[in-house]
């Protein structure tokens, strides 16, 4: 069965054909990034303006990078929460389109779930072991900043697909949460942030000492020359055995780097980075991404411990911080593998996958009846 995934969630135009919830023949991710990091954020008119200009030509190219045409591809599945209520409106209604267009069966898929599934995904079709080089059209933004392809060469999938029960830690910028799940669509919420998610804990951080957007890679490559036990910081105590917070210890650094310019609140926030050298810049970084990573360690040990699943994965885009993973594989007396870079991201791929799944289970939607629900949590499951 060969399902085109389509995600617009928020800032990456994406889509991606994958057979048999395994198998994957393309993945072709158009990025924002180069339009939002002038305004150090994701700018929801502009993001969707530009998913405008760029959802038909990713959708041609993830056809012909899996060699399909219509008559090949045996569903559509699209992202329909949560995100972005203009972002998640242009994949929905291009999608919606194409099955009505196609007659093909039409899946809705949940965001945050779905990232947990691009770790199903084992095997590599052709074109993306013989990568090309075609490009699609530049998206211009304001002042004449452009978005550009992510590449998706040396994809090294897992061996093997999780086991369940799975405990999932979903990290990304907008969802800090551990969840365990019992089969396909049989999952139970265990724990989540109750402010911040990590990843927007990172972009303020990024902000605060001066780093550019997004705050995720940017104070990982700067933690790499700086000393994590240089600035003690707190971690946050909840009362939910796998609930997070990051707000206290994003503030507690603001604190830091007050105490450490000879300032106090009455200074501009935004102005402290100035008073910054390199060196000051890459402690912060070392100390914050530390306590931010063992928070989201400390927790998921925990809950292995008491709830003895067979995988453990994590997902998001926060995943791809090469100190969670190395922080992970230490703890846990289980070796993990880890889903490529290009998939923890959004992405098609991991929509599809999702709803190979989902069609095991439950009937497709009308293609005339969906809506985009920008807020709807895991908590609540439209899996039969």
């Amino acid at each position: 069965m060969k399902i085109l995934g389509i995600e617009t969630s928020c800032d990456e135009t994406a889509a991606a054909v994958v057979e048999d919830g395994r198998k994957l023949l393309s993945n072709v991710i158009q990025t924002q990034i180069d339009i939002h990091v002038q305004y150090g954020g994701v700018v929801p008119e502009v993001a969707a303006r530009s998913h405008i200009e760029v959802i038909n030509p990713v959708i041609n190219r993830a056809l012909s990078d899996a060699g399909c045409t219509w008559e090949d591809i045996d569903a559509i599945a699209v992202t329909y929460a949560p995100g972005l209520v203009g972002s998640l409106l242009i994949g929905t209604l291009a999608a919606r389109t194409l099955a009505a267009i196609h007659d093909k069966p039409l899946y809705a898929i949940h965001h945050v779930e779905a990232h947990v599934y691009a770790n199903f995904l084992t095997e590599l079709g052709w074109s993306l072991n013989h990568p090309t080089t075609q490009l699609l059209p530049a998206q211009s933004g304001a002042n004449g900043a452009t978005g550009g392809t992510v590449p998706q060469t040396n994809l090294v999938l897992p061996s093997k697909q999780p086991e369940f029960p799975i405990l999932a830690l979903i990290v990304s910028g907008g969802h800090s949460q551990l969840v365990l799940f019992h089969d396909h669509g049989d999952f139970e919420l265990l724990g989540q942030t109750q402010d911040d998610a990590v990843g927007e804990a990172f972009d303020k951080v990024a902000k605060i000492i001066g780093l550019p957007y997004p705050g995720g890679p940017s104070i990982a490559k700067a933690a790499l020359h700086g000393d994590p036990h240089k600035y003690p910081l707190p971690k946050a105590k909840l009362q939910g055995a796998y609930d997070f917070s990051f707000s206290g210890l994003k503030t507690a650094l603001l604190r830091a780097v007050q105490r450490e310019t000879g300032h106090d609140y009455t200074f501009p926030s935004h102005a402290l980075h100035m008073l910054l050298d390199d060196a000051m810049r890459a402690n912060f970084a070392a100390s914050f991404q530390q306590i931010a990573v063992e928070t989201l360690v400390d927790k998921t040990e925990r809950a292995f411990r008491n709830c003895a699943p067979a995988s453990v994965v994590i997902a998001g885009g926060v995943a791809a911080n090469q100190e969670l993973r190395r922080q992970l594989q230490e703890r846990l007396p289980l070796k993990i593998e880890y889903a490529p870079m290009q998939l923890c991201t959004d992405n098609g791929a991991m929509i599809a996958t999702l709803a190979y799944y989902y069609a095991q289970k439950k009937d497709p939607v009308s293609p005339y009846d969906l809506e985009v629900v920008p807020s709807l949590s895991m908590t609540k499951t439209t899996w039969a």
